[in-house]
């Protein structure tokens, strides 16, 4: 594939704001469908700017009718919905043992996915190999799964096809079988998500410095996006309603391979001026304890991890507990969610050791209990989202 240069979120947006706003009334619509007034209604637009819109939208194939509804006066309202497979995006979770890969559709379905194993260790050239090998055959196999050609006859376009879509707009691609908006790549940090370069992961510096992000638009043609793991979950949770219509400000506990925390603080995902927010896990809370593979002792995650290592999962849950009413301490957020493969595998320990701590916390400060629960979204589904958030006018940076 040619290459396309890098891009950050800001080269995913649309046209507009405006045109943001109504694409994300559609998606929310759902098949049901809105009327061209309730969204004048709902953006402030005038019914002449909003009619405008959505003929370009309709023309482009992302939107479509979807029915009538009877008005009080006159003819009926017709009714509009956004067309899910007019675009994907592709989310990558790429972790220390393995890559996950999801395609979902415009409107964050999950229609195809993959894992792979996969080894930091190999280098930074062959695991950019492996995930470009990943996204191509999950993108391939939803493509055949849709059949060899467009009814128009017209040429394929996409990641694997004839041509990339990195000289094209990013929505609105016209491609047969799969339109790719863009590639989502989440991963361990610490890493510079504004630029896509990696600094040095935690037990392999010999990343330190690697421009991810642009050695996967060359390869890939297609505009990427690179978080951090924890951060592309806590978006994918906040934008899927996950923490609650009352909950503008969530920790999203993530023990996998690591442990770290996305920081969802004001509705927005809280990255610091580096990047460097959410380093949950290297807070140290035993001087003198086990080594951790940041190099300091005591930290949060060498605990925890001990802790399952030995089968002990209650007290792994006690030690994740200290560390969240830690953050709870300094952010006074409003719900700790926690997940990732650790907790998802056995998740009873660790609801009831952070749940244990932090109700002893409310009961000392005489704060209300704070809510806990068991997060279910996935990384790589907030990869994509990264990708996709900006389409809907739902960039948070």
């Amino acid at each position: 594939m040619k290459g396309a240069g890098g891009g950050g979120a800001n080269l995913l947006a649309v046209r507009s704001h405006n045109t943001a706003l109504v694409l994300d009334l559609l998606r929310a619509a759902g098949a049901g469908g809105v009327s061209r007034l309730e969204l004048a209604e709902r953006t402030g637009l005038t019914p002449q700017a909003v009619s405008k819109i959505t003929a370009r939208l309709r023309e482009e194939g992302l939107a479509a009718e979807a029915g009538h509804r009877a008005s009080t006066g006159g003819k009926p309202r017709t009714l509009l919905r956004l067309v899910p497979e007019a675009g994907h995006a592709v989310g990558v979770h790429l972790d220390r043992d393995g890559v996950r890969t999801v395609l979902v559709d415009l409107a964050g379905t999950v229609v195809a996915q993959r894992w792979a194993p996969a080894d930091f260790g190999v280098g930074a050239e062959g695991v950019v190999e492996l995930v470009v090998r990943e996204v191509t055959a999950g993108v391939a196999s939803l493509e055949a799964a849709e059949g060899p050609s467009r009814s128009d006859g017209g040429d394929r376009v996409g990641l694997g096809g004839a041509a990339p879509l990195g000289g094209a707009a990013p929505l609105g691609v016209s491609a047969l079988g799969v339109s790719v908006l863009g590639v989502g790549v989440a991963l361990p940090g610490p890493l510079d998500h504004l630029r896509g370069v990696l600094h040095r992961v935690t037990g392999f510096p010999e990343w330190d410095g690697f421009p991810l992000r642009d050695a996967l638009a060359r390869r890939l043609g297609v505009p990427v996006v690179v978080d951090k793991d924890t951060n592309a979950a806590a978006l994918g949770l906040a934008l899927g309603g996950a923490a609650g219509g009352s909950a503008s400000s969530f920790a999203y506990l993530y023990f996998g391979t690591g442990l770290g925390a996305g920081l969802v603080l004001g509705g927005a995902v809280h990255r610091g001026a580096r990047t460097g927010a959410g380093e949950f896990g290297h807070q140290v809370v035993q001087r003198g304890g086990p080594l951790c593979g940041c190099g300091d002792r005591g930290c949060v995650e060498a605990l925890c991890l001990a802790a399952v290592a030995r089968g002990d999962l209650p007290e792994a849950g006690r030690v994740l507990g200290v560390g969240a009413a830690n953050l709870v301490a300094l952010l006074d957020v409003d719900l700790v969610l926690i997940g990732g493969r650790t907790v998802t595998e056995a998740p009873e320990p660790f609801l009831r050791g952070v749940t244990e701590v932090l109700d002893a916390r409310a009961h000392r400060t005489g704060e209300p209990p704070l809510p806990v629960r068991v997060a279910a979204g996935g990384v790589a589904e907030g990869a994509a989202q990264l990708v996709l958030a900006p389409v809907f006018g739902r960039a948070d940076d």
